[in-house]
């Protein structure tokens, strides 16, 4: 009888450890999206901040802790091994159908490369460096406003983050959150779905938001707020609602990273 398709002990115990890295990289995605909301507010409270409203600067913020390399290390290992993970669910999804399957592994594949891409600016901020992802995406967009190829790829671009952003709102009304993690009972998870829900919508506007605003840049020829979150979250600061609106997707935000920090030990592996 041949046993190639039975798992060797070995190869359990490394899966088990690997799927623990990656919930660790949940939880380092949870603690970059509550650094963001931190920084967002600071810009809503105080009209500016030393850092930017970003991943890059969430990551710059951990890095600047007395124990920050060490930090900036760990959350590195665990960035990659999950974004390892999702792009293994990507080539291997079972869901009916083969536009579904189709369509589930270039999610998986895309939350898996957004996870690897973050892991790369955490390494260099490991290694002792620093980077701005604001001004980065600024100068690929002004060389791509420099031509109609380019014109036509930042709006490609920008229709992409609206329509994560669209997707997310729509896992947040719906709540479809919930076939991604183990919904404990109780308060528990009462506040689980809470933080899950307001965080989804929250994370889903401001996506939306960038996204639209890449999609003006290009029309306009106008690349200067077109910078991902941080230039979303500038943009929603002009009075006279500004530093409300700016409070209140703050606010969601770090729902949001709570809920991953939550789905570190809740998710489905």
């Amino acid at each position: 009888m041949s046993t190639a398709s039975v798992p060797s002990p070995r190869a359990g115990v490394r899966t088990r450890r690997f799927r623990r890295l990656a919930r660790t990289g949940f939880a380092v995605n949870g603690l970059i999206h509550l650094l963001i909301g931190g920084l967002a507010l600071r810009v809503a409270v105080s009209d500016e901040t030393s850092r930017e409203a970003d991943a890059s600067g969430a990551i710059g913020r951990m890095a600047d802790s007395p124990v920050g390399l060490v930090v900036v290390w760990a959350a590195l290992v665990g960035l990659v091994a999950l974004g390892l993970w999702q792009l293994s669910l990507g080539g291997r999804s079972s869901a009916p159908g083969l536009l579904a399957r189709l369509g589930r592994r270039i999610v998986e594949s895309g939350k898996g490369f957004a996870s690897l891409t973050l892991a790369g600016t955490t390494l260099v901020f490991a290694l002792g460096g620093s980077t701005s992802s604001s001004a980065t995406i600024r100068r690929i967009n002004t060389e791509l406003l420099t031509s109609t190829v380019g014109v036509v790829i930042l709006v490609i671009v920008g229709g992409i983050v609206l329509g994560s952003g669209i997707g997310f709102v729509a896992i947040g009304i719906r709540r479809g959150f919930r076939k991604l993690v183990r919904i404990p009972e109780g308060p528990t998870g009462t506040a689980v779905l809470i933080l899950g829900a307001t965080g989804y919508i929250t994370k889903g506007l401001a996506l939306g938001l960038a996204g639209g605003i890449f999609v003006v840049a290009a029309l306009t020829g106008d690349a200067r707020q077109a910078t991902g979150l941080d230039g979303a979250v500038r943009f929603l600061d002009v009075p006279p609602y500004g530093t409300i609106a700016l409070t209140l997707v703050s606010a969601g935000l770090v729902m949001y990273g709570l809920f991953l920090v939550a789905r570190a030990k809740l998710a489905k592996l």
